[in-house]
């Protein structure tokens, strides 16, 4: 085109438009598969790309501490089980351990030991999910069925032990609500030998995965620091290579007893703090959960007498003025009960550190910069419980 061509004809104009472009608002929830719950996140990108994202909770928010205000102690147990509802014995233990500090029962040690059993075991539970609905989140629908085949499993021994599947309300301030049944710890044994040789298959069909590793590696990368800034714990502290472990750390019921290694990402498939880390961390952890109960089983038959599982305490428990804090190291990282006592039957003030809502708090800073389809690995990473997101 020549000059003379490229200029504007006598009577009209040239009009220059000024075109700007903005980021896309994209709302994951509160309603969505990926989300493990009832979460929200405001994510706005730039085409593919993430350029913020924000958490939304309180969806399920019941008022947990303020109801330990109201109740006894003992009444409060069952509310514990819906904190994390994957993993409630946990609860139920952190909570009594508190309450035990403040009141300063001495709980028998068979009953320290089944709890210490029932802990690793909905340990394991609490992890299967974790594998099989990450898998979902990526694509794989079959490692769901290969973890709740064990699962079901799982919760038959608790239904056992204390007559309920999913919330169990079973310890209680001073012990537990029942001893274990006849053939209980034989089976627990047998189910331990099942599933070391069980987990070989979830390795072949996940963690191995060539799909899989390319989903998660190098994904949602968080370095050690900044894991320790922003208060995680559990496997997503130790994804990133740091070696924190209550049951280490700081021992409490009977785990300075027994032996186990704690499992912390090295970058195997890519970068250390990596989605596939924070996964295998967590599969790593539930062979050492058989290898506790192993040893659990054998010290609670060689040492103690069935029947005693609970303390000695009144009908009412009173606790005189005084405050506590105990941290337990439930699946998700640390759980905490910090617990303030004035002589009644009820909490003064109980203020609850739930892992999954800290373990939250670092959305907005790992998910700008990635995909869209990565922040569904990256959330699934981090198995967060809404339930213990709100209380």
């Amino acid at each position: 085109m020549t000059d003379l061509e490229s200029t504007p004809k006598e009577g009209t104009r040239e009009i220059v438009l000024d075109v700007r472009t903005q980021d896309m608002e994209i709302n994951m929830g509160p309603q969505h598969p990926s989300t493990h719950g009832v979460l929200r996140v405001v994510i706005t990108a730039d085409g593919e790309i993430i350029t913020s994202a924000r958490p939304y909770v309180g969806y399920i928010h019941r008022c947990a501490e303020k109801i330990a205000e109201c109740v006894t102690y003992d009444q409060f147990v069952p509310y514990t089980d819906r904190y994390d509802y994957l993993a409630a014995m946990n609860n139920n233990l952190g909570y009594c351990l508190a309450v035990e500090k403040a009141a300063e029962l001495e709980v028998p040690p068979r009953a320290t030991w089944i709890r210490m059993i029932c802990a690793e075991l909905n340990r394991i539970g609490s992890h299967l999910i974790a594998f099989g609905t990450y898998g979902l989140d990526l694509g794989a629908f079959t490692p769901f069925l290969y973890g709740f085949r064990e699962r079901e499993w799982m919760m038959s021994l608790f239904e056992k032990i204390c007559g309920a599947r999913l919330t169990y309300s079973f310890m209680f301030p001073g012990g537990l609500a029942n001893d274990a049944p006849e053939g209980w710890f034989d089976e627990v044994l047998r189910f331990c030998d099942v599933f070391d040789r069980k987990w070989r298959e979830y390795d072949a069909l996940l963690t191995r995965n060539k799909i899989f590793i390319e989903r998660t590696r190098d994904v949602g990368v968080i370095p050690a620091e900044m894991a320790k800034a922003y208060g995680l714990t559990g496997p997503c502290l130790r994804g990133s290579g740091v070696r924190f472990d209550l049951r280490e750390s700081a021992p409490y019921l009977f785990y300075d007893r027994v032996s186990f290694d704690v499992p912390v990402g090295q970058g195997e498939m890519g970068t250390v703090g990596d989605c596939w880390d924070r996964y295998f961390v967590r599969m790593a952890e539930m062979l050492q959960s058989t290898r506790i109960i192993r040893q659990c089983v054998e010290l609670c038959l060689a040492e103690t007498t069935p029947g005693e599982v609970m303390a000695k305490k009144p009908k009412t428990l009173k606790i005189p003025p005084t405050e506590v804090y105990v941290g337990v190291e439930n699946p998700r990282g640390e759980l905490g009960h910090y617990l303030v006592t004035d002589g009644k039957d009820k909490a003064f003030r109980l203020k609850i550190r739930g892992p999954s809502f800290c373990n939250l708090s670092i959305i907005p800073a790992i998910l700008p910069g990635t995909m869209i389809a990565d922040a569904v690995a990256i959330i699934g990473s981090i198995d967060i419980v809404l339930g213990e997101v709100d209380r």
